[in-house]
């Protein structure tokens, strides 16, 4: 059977148990798409084929044998920057090109468990660092809807493969946008958990206090089997603050109409000098969500306006911490050097790039004897505020809608030079990862130039369920999702 690799989860689960595809049918059709298509877009930095294939050959003998896993044969790609014992892990960085993990992240185990084949590592921007995968030490990734654009980022890897079905679906990770704007870009469904939900024990540390892996998928059903899955309690990440099973799946289609849903349009996000295309996307499918009965509020987050301030003095803090590990002494690039103090300066010289320099220095300054209070601390009690933001909006509605971006993608090369304007593309996402919200990213129309137009839901801590189902139901009586790149053959 062709185009396997357009299918959802959902819908190749259907096929598997009708027995009419394999799995190694599923890995076959990714594989020739790959082949064909993959040196256009560069989504994948690693492919062990022989080991994928014979993964998918244990699957079929599973299946045949009556075995049932809730993903059993299913193929899943992820950024390269999430743990999997025995395959690289580089962060897209020089200064790991070598490196081989010697354990699985938490949720890896958990993919695992559910029968799902590990489908190779994709590109991200190093270290998690940018908006575009521009910032990618092994090779930039390229927009699958036209690829004169970029992807967005950092888990531009993750976004391109799924949105240009490369893939069937992705693991990535969500600092500050990290996997709602590459969403939105490449016209995928993109879920960031509330922060503690999944484990982040095996996920290279960016920024700690914000870093949260979610799944990218083809359709919201997807995004809601994926975060069932890797959800949930673990010994190794003392963060996870609810332990109790989901089943998000399991109760999606619960909902025919959103009578008595309110839906708060925060007065900050739609803000000046956004897109014309992109505004009208938002208000059209505000619309539709009234047709489905939702009552739509104005709300207000006056705190927002400081967020990618106080986003930019955090993160870069806690990421002057996390990365100084990487210093030639226990794992990835070492020079050699005669003394101590110059094996760190060239080793870290040599192997990080631009940005992460950038932002280690940023880091490294607001934490300093001097500036702390100065900044890293009032960056905190502001955190507080936008926190508390969120919180009383929350006793009016039920889910805030926005977009998640200004703009459409942009042209490869148009930022990578101006940081500043990079950062300024976070604007409408890094307030939920300061909150520790969920938020999911979901396609709502396309731009005359015919690339992708993302929404944004928001939900209040634990309401996946909430997010999921209004999602679920916009994409039901919608077609965006549906519209499938040109590139792919």
């Amino acid at each position: 059977m062709n185009h396997l690799h357009t299918k959802s989860i959902t819908d190749l689960i259907e096929l598997l148990d009708q027995k009419k595809i394999t799995s190694v049918d599923i890995i076959n059709d990714l594989f020739h798409v790959i082949d064909k298509n993959d040196q256009k877009i560069g989504a994948y930095l690693y492919l062990n084929k022989k080991q994928i294939l014979n993964d998918a050959i244990y699957a079929d003998q599973q299946r045949r044998k009556g075995i049932k896993k809730p993903l059993l044969g299913i193929p899943i790609t992820i950024k390269d920057l999430i743990n999997v014992k025995d395959d690289p892990c580089t962060c897209s960085s020089k200064i790991l090109k070598d490196y081989i993990s010697p354990y699985d992240a938490t949720v890896i185990t958990k993919l695992k468990d559910a029968g799902a084949i590990l489908f190779g590592r994709v590109n991200m921007d190093e270290f998690a660092m940018g908006s575009s995968t521009e910032n990618a030490a092994l090779g930039a990734t390229s927009n699958p809807r036209d690829t004169d654009y970029v992807p967005g980022g950092s888990s531009g890897g993750s976004a391109a493969c799924v949105g240009g079905n490369l893939a069937i679906a992705s693991l990535g990770s969500d600092t500050g946008g990290s996997i709602r704007q590459p969403a939105s870009f490449c016209g995928c469904i993109g879920l960031k958990p509330t922060y503690g939900r999944v484990s982040r024990y095996g996920l290279t540390a960016f920024a700690s206090s914000l870093d949260q892996i979610g799944p990218l998928t083809k359709t919201v059903k997807d995004a809601a089997l994926l975060i069932d899955i890797i959800s949930g309690k673990d010994i190794y990440d003392s963060t996870i603050t609810n332990n109790s099973p989901t089943s998000f799946f399991s109760s999606i289609e619960d909902i025919d109409s959103l009578n008595g849903i309110r839906i708060g349009l925060p007065k900050e996000y739609f803000i000046k000098g956004m897109d014309n295309e992109v505004q009208q996307a938002i208000n059209n499918a505000v619309e539709k969500y009234k047709s489905l009965g939702a009552k739509i509020i104005d709300v207000s987050l006056p705190h927002s306006k400081y967020a990618i301030a106080v986003y930019y003095i955090i993160a870069t803090a806690e990421a002057s911490a996390n990365l100084a590990r990487f210093d030639g002494i226990r794992y990835g690039q070492r020079e050699n050097t005669d003394n101590l103090r110059d094996l760190y300066k060239k080793t870290r010289s040599a192997g990080l790039g631009d940005e992460v320099k950038r932002r280690i220095i940023l880091g490294t300054y607001v934490l300093s004897s001097g500036y702390y209070d100065a900044y890293y601390n009032r960056a905190q009690k502001v955190r507080s505020l936008i926190k508390n933001d969120f919180s009383a909006v929350f006793k009016k509605c039920d889910v805030l809608l926005s977009p998640v971006s200004p703009t459409t993608a942009y042209l490869k090369g148009e930022k990578i030079n101006d940081p500043l304007k990079m950062y300024l593309d976070d604007i409408l996402t890094t307030s939920v990862n300061l909150a520790g919200n969920c938020a999911i990213a979901l396609p709502c129309g396309f731009s005359s130039n015919n690339l992708p137009i993302g929404m944004q839901l928001i939900g209040d801590y634990f309401r996946e369920d909430l997010i999921l189902k209004t999602a679920y139901l916009y994409e039901k009586y919608t077609d965006w999702s549906d519209i499938k790149p040109e590139i792919i053959e």
